[in-house]
């Protein structure tokens, strides 16, 4: 009678933990920048015309002379578009950027980056990535899917 309460016990936590993984799985899924998605991709738009076209312009251009220093000694905004290095980095890390700001992923480091944590929901960082992403010629898209796939197998 123990040994078949344990194994039933042990199967319950077996199938419990199968649904957790599914669940989680599942979930990531519905997260990520989907360049194909013209609802997330609009969104994204919207988001990038009202929080980012100021600084990295309203082409994804950048500011003017964006690899030399200021004064301050900070970078100006880089270019979003291909002429930019947005598309050297995976999703994970573009993500990180935007929602902790560029100290986020390298501790201590200046920038006129701000964090958008406490601005823009997970959702819309998404969907501003979308945008970005969706602007980019198909080399470079597929490009950049290439990085994200060796990022995730690390």
């Amino acid at each position: 009678m123990t040994r078949k309460i344990v194994g039933l016990s042990g199967a319950v936590l077996l199938g419990l933990a199968l649904v957790f993984f599914i669940v989680m799985a599942k979930k990531g899924e519905d997260q990520g920048a989907n360049l194909t998605d013209a609802k997330l991709v609009s969104a994204g738009e919207q988001v990038y015309r009202d929080h980012c076209a100021s600084c990295h312009g309203a082409n994804l251009e950048g500011q003017p002379d964006w690899q030399a220093r200021k004064k301050d000694g900070r970078l100006p905004a880089p270019p979003h578009d291909e002429t930019g290095h947005t598309w050297h980095h995976p999703d994970d890390a573009l993500f990180r950027i935007i929602k902790e700001g560029v100290s986020g992923i390298v501790p201590g480091y200046e920038s006129d980056m701000p964090a958008y944590g406490d601005k823009l929901t997970e959702q819309e960082i998404w969907a501003v990535l979308s945008f970005i992403k969706s602007r980019w010629p198909r080399r470079i898209q597929e490009t950049h899917a290439n990085i994200n796939r060796r990022a995730h197998q690390k």
